[in-house]
């Protein structure tokens, strides 16, 4: 269901991308080193800006420091360094393993015979490194699991748009809540994880509308909206147009220590550079 926080490069300053890029390679040499290398392919940018989120508020200067690339040893990277970043890492990789593994779960559950058999190969893996991620942090697993099970009822159910996406907008509200300092910071990450994971939920309807439409899949914009696309997409376009308007608005209210123009720039222009390509493909990607 992830995949569509991102930031909008061509506007990003170069020094903020240097950054962005150290946060992003220093999740990756995490996820290798608490969960194997092969660990390393789950990587995401939606972690990545998780991570940054969390390292925003961080009291200490956070510095960086070169070392070879894991994937490519001829390749230099910046790594962030310090005992106040690895916490915040090692979160964000476990994250990604646990949501790696109910969206492995989900596919398995969305296949037909013949595709689930790589799937059923990949499970066993999946499953132990799952198991290891759940025990460091079991509140991730816990919050997972409940939209995995709840994801499921609605759509089984065949719910309205709104229910069909309460679960994954809860569990992100939740999850970004663990981490508040105090209770007025708590209220914002939640407001701003409710409609970043409704935004999500809605942009991966949209993303896998026609699809869906052609394997006579479940999607809500077909079975609330209309099999026709375009009034399917326009009608999501506006429902995710509201909740961007709602998550920007709590962003706004946030304090940033570290990492400020990127949060900025994937909240303010990613995420609608990233809604256009979804629902107007045809116009061509933007950057």
């Amino acid at each position: 269901m992830f995949g569509y926080i991102n930031i909008d490069k061509g506007e990003l300053k170069v020094k903020d991308y240097e950054s962005y890029r150290a946060v992003y390679c220093s999740l990756c040499k995490v996820l290798g080193k608490e969960y194997t290398f092969l660990s390393r392919f789950l990587l995401s940018y939606d972690m990545t800006y998780f991570s940054l989120l969390l390292l925003s508020g961080e009291e200490c200067a956070l510095c960086t420091k070169r070392g070879r690339c894991r994937f490519n040893p001829a390749k230099t990277c910046n790594y962030l360094c310090g005992d106040n970043t690895h916490e915040v890492l090692s979160k964000a990789s476990a994250l990604t393993v646990i949501t790696s593994y109910y969206k492995l779960r989900d596919s398995i559950d969305d296949s037909n015979a013949f595709a689930k058999i790589p799937l059923y190969l990949s499970l066993p893996f999946f499953s132990v490194i799952n198991k290891k991620a759940s025990r460091k942090y079991p509140a991730y697993r816990e919050l997972c699991e409940n939209m995995y099970t709840s994801q499921k009822s609605a759509e089984q159910r065949k719910l309205s748009l709104d229910e069909c996406a309460e679960p994954t907008a809860h569990f992100l509200a939740e999850v970004f809540a663990l981490d508040a300092k105090d209770d007025n910071e708590k209220r914002i990450y939640r407001e701003l994880g409710y409609h970043l994971g409704r935004w999500i939920y809605l942009a991966d309807a949209a993303d896998d509308f026609e699809k869906d439409v052609k394997k006579k899949r479940f999607n809500p914009l077909r079975e609330n909206v209309s099999e026709k696309k375009e009034e399917a997409l326009s009608h999501a376009d506006a429902l995710m147009r509201q909740s961007l308007c709602l998550l920007t608005s709590a962003h706004r209210l946030l304090t940033f220590r570290h990492f400020g123009e990127i949060l900025d720039n994937i909240i303010l222009l990613g995420l609608s550079v990233r809604q256009q390509n979804i629902i107007y493909p045809e116009k061509g990607k933007k950057r």
